[in-house]
């Protein structure tokens, strides 16, 4: 009997103790299910991002540098948008520092984060038109780190993680060595690229070189001071003609609607600026998949699952909105959404003529940013099974 007593006694401890284990194992693991939705940004596993942070040295000597980013963006963006990746979705995310500028705060290192990862296009080239020259001290090691520590880079390895630094004083200056952060970029799965603006043996003497094959990136020696030339072709007005028909198609809402849609005018003048071809690359950029407006546009906004038409509020729409019923909305919505998609495919189908233009009239310049960028993207975006075909 005692026995049998012992024996039930043990039972019970035991069925108390595993209970209390299940709990606490429970326990653990909702505290790391919140931790996990604390800490972390949930990424479509059908996507596969192309993140590009620009550390561009904005001293005295590099006008020609930030006249060469200006003129290129939407090549570049262009040549960026016909990348594939088996059957993924390619999104395109840009950051942008300014370094080497005595207009800088000194206790920051002369290092600005002038934009976060961003896709929103506009502002990108909002804020690159906004960028100015002074003279300064040239920290590359320390605009590297701040990049690596800042910015949200993607922790999985399947997406291209690319640092581009230009300039043109030795690579070794500053307080912190470029080699501990081409460590620091090595755990993180992020490639650095280095472009210097001048003498590709002076490159080399100055350490740019092995600032890039510290991590197995691309060094190039470009000269920052050419001019930008953008080849005219008989396609061009047609496409233009098309771009003031697409900008007729956003609908603009919330609170920076309008003055979003301001920018977005603001910014085919920034294009415009530098020639009716330049414009046109534009044009192109707006019609591919990289171009994207849903915190401001509805047609952009609809096409996320999450957004509800009927929460946006009435004052909050555009004036032609205003007096119409949710049932209307929706079908205005869709009916310049059918337009836009139109729209983009002409666009898309004569660009292939153009390109096919200048294909033919044109000398590659393997000596400008956009060359060094491109090259370098390709050939490492290679490696992470991205193609341009």
């Amino acid at each position: 009997m005692k026995t049998f007593l012992k024996y039930c006694l043990v039972c019970l401890l035991v069925t108390i103790s595993c209970n209390a284990n299940n709990k606490s194992n429970k326990d653990l693991s909702l505290n790391e299910e919140e931790n996990h939705l604390i800490y972390t940004t949930k990424t479509d596993p059908d996507t596969r991002n192309i993140q590009v942070a620009l550390l561009l040295d904005t001293s005295n000597s590099m006008d020609g540098l930030i006249d060469q980013a200006k003129a290129q963006l939407w090549e570049i963006v262009n040549e960026l948008s016909y990348a594939k990746c088996g059957h993924h979705q390619i999104k395109l995310e840009i950051a942008l520092y300014e370094y080497g500028n005595d207009g800088l705060p000194s206790q920051e290192g002369f290092i600005r984060q002038v934009l976060p990862f961003s896709d929103d296009l506009d502002e990108i080239s909002k804020e690159l038109f906004a960028l100015t020259t002074n003279g300064g001290n040239e920290y590359c090691g320390k605009v590297i780190n701040t990049s690596i520590n800042q910015l949200s880079w993607k922790k999985n390895n399947d997406h291209l993680k690319l640092i581009f630094i230009a300039g043109n004083e030795p690579f070794t200056q500053g307080p912190i060595d470029y080699k501990d952060a081409a460590t620091d970029a090595t755990e993180k799965d992020i490639t650095i690229n280095t472009i210097f603006c001048g003498n590709f043996q002076q490159g080399i003497q100055t350490k740019w070189k092995h600032g890039a094959d510290t991590t197995s990136g691309e060094y190039s020696a470009i000269d920052h001071n050419r001019e930008t030339i953008h080849i005219v072709t008989p396609y061009d007005d047609v496409i233009l003609k098309l771009n003031n028909q697409l900008n007729d198609t956003y609908i603009y809402y919330g609170h920076h609607g309008a003055q979003k849609r301001s920018l977005q005018a603001e910014q085919d003048k920034n294009a415009s600026s530098y020639g009716a071809a330049n414009a046109v690359s534009r044009t192109i950029s707006k019609s591919s998949g990289f171009y994207k407006n849903k915190s401001w546009d509805l047609i952009d906004a609809v096409e996320d699952e999450s957004f509800e038409i009927e929460e946006v509020a009435q004052e909050q729409l555009p004036k032609e909105l205003k007096s119409k019923s949710k049932t209307e909305i929706k079908k205005y919505i869709s009916q310049k959404s059918t337009e836009r998609k139109e729209i983009q495919q002409q666009i898309q189908e004569i660009n292939k003529k153009r390109i096919a233009y200048i294909k033919n009239n044109s000398k590659k310049d393997g000596n400008n940013l956009e060359a060094a960028l491109i090259k370098a993207i390709k050939k490492q975006g290679g490696k992470k099974s991205f193609s341009w075909k």
